[in-house]
């Protein structure tokens, strides 16, 4: 099994530009199914979770090519069925975003239960709702979900979470069914933004991206396009968390500073300032001495998390142990997912003064000195959490499953080495 060797004590120094945002590519590179011409995506980042889905998109009939280290491209020309692969389904998550474009252009689609991270309930009824209010027919059978539907028709949503991939789905359904749709109460993320630019590139109608409310004029046909994969903003917040713990000084090229506020509003709560520079560069200067930003009367303050254009829950892990090196107390309070926190037990073995209240809730005493340890990657966040925990503990810690790091970070080792990390990878 690979595992990561860390030795702590070193500081982050140079600049860096982040890999594209995963949880723009795979949506993407499930949408390329709605066309029959072909499609080039831009900065794609070669993890785990994209190479299965382009992997799924093959196994479904398409064309799939890398014609540069970070550019793929697509041409679903003849599809094969409609029944996705369950070994490759169930690799991650993301594979239930072929429900839209496969109902839309294929009519129909067997999905398998998606794998992903254990974090917790992760509904799917959203996304089933919303097609069904499309005109798609759900069979709910022991080991798949069949969706079928031949001919969709717009239709006035509301969905009942702004869930970030069920919004994707019934955007990707929408926008080849007939007429007009208006879908209330969706997600708002950079990615979704994403999504909807080269749907709109392709020939989709769609209006009020970065909105909670969208309007589809739904097309007969879509064509192919040539689109770049924006940067990865929770790649940002890592390196922000890196940097901090570290006491590094990192420049952070392609940043789009305008998607940071959230996140750089919730570092400076614990001490860490950064400014944005020209050029779309985020500094995060040196040695910063890390002091949490009391509340008025002296409150604990708490750091939650909450949907799009407020604190992502994947960066709650990496705030964690930001925190940990910080002087003052915080709280911190998980609404989404009520499995994300237990990974606060491998910090307790490092030494760091934590308290987990319950499934939902942490407290951070700070600055603790951590100390190396083996400890096992649960889940993407939390690993590049606990790599962020052995940079900057005493001595040498091993990080075992870090096929969860590699499922949402390119080339980890490289690039932090290349800033003066020192990580190994062995087998």
């Amino acid at each position: 099994m690979e595992r990561l060797i860390v030795e702590g004590g070193s500081r982050l120094e140079g600049r860096i530009a982040p890999s594209g945002n995963k949880n723009e590519a795979l949506p993407c590179i499930a949408a390329t199914l709605l066309t029959d011409e072909p499609v080039v995506l831009h900065n794609v980042p070669r993890i785990r979770d994209v190479l299965a889905m382009l992997e799924l998109v093959a196994a479904l009939g398409a064309e799939v090519e890398f014609i540069g280290s970070n550019t793929v491209r697509i041409r679903a020309k003849d599809l094969d069925g409609m029944t996705l692969d369950t070994d490759l389904a169930r690799r991650l998550r993301a594979s239930i975003l072929f429900a839209g474009p496969m109902l839309a252009r294929q009519g129909g689609i067997c999905l398998p239960p998606p794998g992903g991270d254990v974090i917790g309930r992760r509904r799917l009824d959203t996304h089933f709702l919303g097609l069904q209010a499309l005109g798609g027919k759900l069979r709910v059978l022991p080991e798949a979900y069949e969706l079928t539907g031949k001919s969709l028709m717009g239709n006035d949503i509301f969905l009942d979470e702004p869930s970030v991939t069920a919004t994707e789905n019934v955007i990707s359904g929408a926008v080849l069914a007939r007429g007009k749709s208006r879908i209330a109460n969706v997600a708002c993320e950079p990615h979704v933004v994403g999504l909807i630019r080269m749907l709109s590139q392709m020939g989709a109608r769609v209006e009020g991206a970065g909105t909670n409310e969208l309007r589809i004029d739904g097309v007969a046909k879509l064509h192919g396009t040539e689109y770049t994969i924006g940067p990865d903003y929770l790649e940002i917040g890592s390196l922000i968390g890196l940097a901090a713990v570290t006491g590094g000084e990192l420049y952070i090229e392609q940043a789009q500073t305008n998607t940071l506020r959230k996140i750089r509003m919730v570092f400076e709560k614990l001490g860490v300032e950064t400014e944005a520079l020209d050029g779309d560069v985020l500094w995060v200067p040196g040695r910063q001495e890390l002091v949490v930003r009391q509340e008025m009367h002296g409150a604990v303050p708490q750091i939650d998390d909450a949907p799009w254009p407020q604190f992502p829950t994947d960066l709650m892990s990496i705030a964690i142990v930001t925190a940990t090196q910080a002087r003052g107390t915080v709280l911190f309070f998980e609404k989404m997912y009520d499995g994300r926190m237990f990974f606060v037990d491998n910090l307790l073995a490092m030494g760091a003064q934590v308290i987990l209240c319950d499934p939902h809730r942490v407290v951070v005493v700070g600055p603790s000195q951590l100390y190396s340890t083996r400890m096992e990657s649960p889940d993407v966040r939390a690993g590049m959490a606990l790599l962020m925990a052995a940079m900057c503990a005493k001595g040498a810690s091993t990080i075992y499953n870090i096929r969860q790091i590699d499922r949402g970070y390119e080339r980890i080792e490289e690039k932090l080495n290349s800033l003066g990390a020192r990580i190994r990878r062995e087998s």
